[in-house]
């Protein structure tokens, strides 16, 4: 059974950082392209970051600024997001999303989410 369960998401000031994690399990997760996204009420969820099966290509969206770094770890099947100098409109929930593609099939899994709110 395909698992991604995310974890990490907090009440959180202005200007301070978070740690997200997405902890994978029921296929082989070496194998997938990972994402995180996110969506705040009332509006499309939308890319947050993305990053290659290795971990050596690596993408993100304008809004991102430079604060967050996507990162994976193949070998806990594990892939985080490190938010910094956060700002009350990163408030959503945020998923991760798991990827892979064949000539045949596209293979597409989604976590449930975790809420980030950004707030003083």
């Amino acid at each position: 059974q395909v698992q991604l369960v995310e974890s990490g998401g907090d009440l959180v000031q202005p200007g301070g950082s978070l740690r997200l994690s997405c902890a994978a399990s029921g296929f082989t997760f070496s194998t997938y392209a990972m994402s995180w996204h996110r969506q705040a009420p009332g509006k499309e969820r939308e890319l947050v970051a993305a990053i290659s099966t290795t971990g050596e290509t690596t993408n993100y969206s304008d809004f991102v600024e430079g604060r967050f770094t996507i990162s994976r770890d193949n070998a806990k099947n594990t892939v985080f997001l490190q938010m910094n100098s956060l700002k009350p409109e990163d408030t959503a929930v945020y998923y991760c999303r798991a990827v892979r593609s064949t000539w045949t099939r596209k293979y597409d899994y989604w976590g449930q989410g975790t809420q980030v709110t950004v707030s003083s």
